[in-house]
């Protein structure tokens, strides 16, 4: 028996050997496996399926930045390069070459780095849809371009290849690593969870690995037919942070403040998406019931309903009517002070064109006030900070040398006097009801003179070309103008009608004012000269009936209300921004002059530019402080002979040389006071003088001022007698130069 069952366990076993899959077919399964599921996948690939919407707006924003910071580097250059020729220029004419153009050069180094300095402010807005859309079509564009374009030069470190299956789909062999099994492997390995997986032809444990035919294949004894695949590893990338504002916060927020109601909802353009310096950006469009324009007059609801404060939120129109674009930041931009960016470049400035550097708003963009048709009204109440505010704005205008400053002061104090000692204001005296009146009076007659000139030109009004033809732009600032304006203070009436004038009719022939007040009330600025100043700036005021009184009425209704800033501080109100158009929260800049000199600094700056131009006072015929002169006899041309506010004698009819000679006592002076002694040597007080002045040279001019020879002097701690100078001579040299 045992005998024949031998041969039927054999035949049997020929037959189940016959039906099992040879080593092989195993191998011609497993690649035709690979092959429909790298065909699979490169099709995904190719379609865009692995592009995650997180990493394509990502990308999208990289992209903005990228150009941005091209537009920067591009401009840096520009900048760069006039910086060079006018420096050559510069040592060209200190050698005594005639250079043509070289106050041309030095306004286009300034329009330059003012070009390059609004670029920079400008803000990276989030991608739209059309844009994240482009860049989506643009790589699957460019995944094609890399298979069937021959794109495979510019991918090196891939080693791409293509192999054609028999239906004519392509196959990646992405050698990502330093054999092409595994680059096989990549491409061929069955999907992720989620993904689709071509049907398999064989029993998933028969389906073995392979490689491609150009490796060689290996033992089967060394493969493990029964393990599982290795999970992939989840995909890493360098996602944002969330944003701070989730779409369903910001409908509830809406909807809290009435502008989403019932079954209406807003409609996402740009997904929330926070930038780089932490803040968050979403455009939508509003329910077609209401506008953007609505949307502002409840910003302090809408902040609030989003768990912030005011300062930390902002709207503005993104093209239509509905279209929001809603701004929101985790902290307060002015909790922090800012100095003025003039402390870091302090360059000739085009203020008709570019303006002057003033403030920044809650998102940190520098806001600058062009000087050009609008005057200007700052008010605030004591401490508020209007004074810093306004000296941002006066000590950019000194920048400019083509506008004159005259600055009449409200106090007796030297709150002003820099611009005098550097020469920066053309005029500038301390409270005179009588010579403010004569000076209004000069600027009235000089308008005439001005609209004469512009007709001769053919203009109807300043345009830039003519500023320089017509006598430069006028810039009055008054500062305390309730000490003239108040009911009961003398000349009122005829002062107010002169600035009522000025205000309604000058401003086409190039003259602007700058009133200054903390006093905000009808009495002080009439309606009448109100309307006629566009730009207007509310820091802390007592009442909303004051605040509107500055930003207009109706306007604490709608929410602008400078009586209420919690917490308030200095330099900070709501300025009225006719050059672009807004109402915003605005705080200036730090400018120091008490502790840190700042404005003493900037304005010798200033200075140095103004007198390559000629325009310091005494260098040019000035038709103003020349009408000063004939109706008072006094000149207040850079604050007078002293430089302190008090008119005096002319300085513009003296000498260049009468002018060194006294330059010359008052340094020395000066220097005797920092000696703490009434006599000194003229070494130590032309080293204490500074700048180009030797010890030659100021006896040279203290002998021509008057002052005589050098007299034998003790110096106290000093033994014996030594040559040198006493206080009274110099100082009767300097009062008969200034006529005292």
């Amino acid at each position: 028996m045992a005998t024949e069952a031998e041969p039927e366990q054999t035949e049997q076993q020929a037959i189940e050997e016959a039906a099992e899959p040879t080593r092989g077919d195993r191998i011609k399964a497993a690649f035709a496996e690979q092959r429909r599921n790298a065909a699979a996948r490169t099709k995904d690939w190719l379609a865009g399926v692995d592009l995650d919407q997180v990493d394509v707006i990502q990308a999208a924003t990289d992209r903005k930045q990228r150009r941005q910071a091209e537009r920067i580097a591009q401009q840096q250059r520009r900048v760069a390069q006039l910086h060079a020729r006018l420096h050559m220029a510069k040592a060209q004419s200190e050698e005594g070459v005639k250079v043509a153009g070289l106050p041309a050069l030095a306004g286009q180094v300034a329009e330059a780095e003012a070009r390059l300095e609004a670029i920079q402010a400008e803000p990276v807005l989030p991608p739209n849809d059309r844009e994240i859309a482009s860049l989506r079509q643009t790589k699957k564009a460019g995944r094609a371009a890399a298979l069937f374009g021959g794109g495979f030069a510019s991918l090196p470190a891939l080693g791409t290849a293509v192999e054609m299956t028999a239906h004519g789909q392509p196959i990646v062999l992405a050698a990502l690593g330093t054999a092409a099994g595994y680059g096989w492997y990549l491409v061929s390995r069955p999907f992720v969870a989620g993904q689709p997986a071509p049907a398999p032809t064989m029993p998933e444990q028969a389906v073995m690995p392979v490689q491609p035919l150009a490796t060689p294949v290996q033992d089967t004894n060394t493969v493990d037919l029964a393990k599982p695949e290795p999970s992939p590893k989840p995909r890493e990338f360098d996602a944002p942070p969330p944003p701070a504002l989730t779409v369903g916060e910001l409908e509830s927020a809406l909807r809290a403040i009435g502008e989403v109601r019932g079954e209406e909802k807003i409609q996402i353009l740009a997904v929330p998406q926070r930038d780089t310096d932490g803040n968050t950006t979403v455009v939508f469009d509003l329910p077609p019931r209401t506008t953007v324009a609505e949307l502002k007059k409840k910003l302090p609801k809408l902040a609030g309903a989003l768990g912030r404060d005011v300062s930390m939120v902002d709207i503005e129109k993104a093209g239509t009517e509905v279209r929001t674009s809603l701004w929101l930041a985790d902290k307060d931009a002015f909790a922090d002070t800012r100095p003025s960016p003039l402390l870091k470049r302090p360059t000739q400035l085009d203020a008709w064109k570019d303006g002057v550097p003033v403030a920044w708003n809650k998102r940190g963009i520098t806001i600058r006030l062009a000087i050009n048709n609008q005057s200007y009204v700052i008010a605030g109440m004591t401490r508020s900070g209007k004074g810093v505010g306004a000296s941002n704005l006066s000590v950019g205008v000194a920048f400019d040398p083509r506008i004159n400053l005259r600055i009449v002061a409200g106090k007796n104090n030297g709150e002003w006097d820099p611009y005098a000692k550097t020469g920066a204001a053309s005029t500038y005296f301390k409270p005179s009801p009588e010579r403010l009146l004569a000076l209004l009076k000069a600027l009235l007659a000089d308008k005439d003179r001005r609209e004469r000139d512009l007709g001769k030109l053919g203009k109807s009004k300043m345009v830039p070309a003519v500023i320089e033809q017509i006598g430069g732009m006028e810039l009055l600032v008054i500062d305390e103008v309730a000490t003239y304006t108040r009911p009961g203070k003398p000349l009122r009436d005829e002062i107010l009608e002169a600035l009522i004038e000025l205000s309604a009719v000058a401003a086409g022939a190039g003259i602007l004012m700058v009133l200054i007040t903390q006093y905000p009330e009808v009495d002080v600025i009439p309606q009448a000269l109100a309307m006629n100043c566009g730009a207007r700036w509310a820091m802390r005021v007592e009442n909303a009936t004051q605040s509107n009184a500055i930003l207009g009425a109706g306007q604490a209704g709608a929410g602008r209300d400078a009586s209420k800033f919690d917490p308030p501080r200095p330099g900070f109100g709501w300025l009225v921004n006719p050059f672009a158009g807004v109402t915003d929260l605005a705080r200036s800049f730090d400018l120091d002059e008490d502790e840190r000199g700042e404005i003493s600094m900037l304005l010798e700056k200033a200075a140095k530019i103004r007198e390559r131009a000629g325009r310091l006072a005494g260098q040019w015929d000035d038709p103003i402080e020349r009408h000063l002169l004939n109706a008072t006899g006094l000149s207040s041309a850079a604050g007078g002979p002293k430089r302190d506010g008090a008119p005096g004698r002319s300085v513009i009819a003296r000498t260049p040389e009468q002018r060194m000679q006294i330059e010359a006592c008052r340094g020395a002076l000066k220097a005797m006071e920092s000696l703490g002694r009434d006599v000194a040597q003229l070494r130590e007080m032309a080293e204490l003088i500074g700048g180009s002045m030797t010890e030659t040279g100021l006896g040279e001019l203290l002998r021509a001022a008057g002052a005589g020879g050098t007299v034998k002097i003790t110096i106290p701690g000093r033994e014996g007698q030594v040559r040198g100078y006493r206080r009274d001579d110099i100082k009767d040299a300097l009062d008969l130069l200034l006529g005292e």
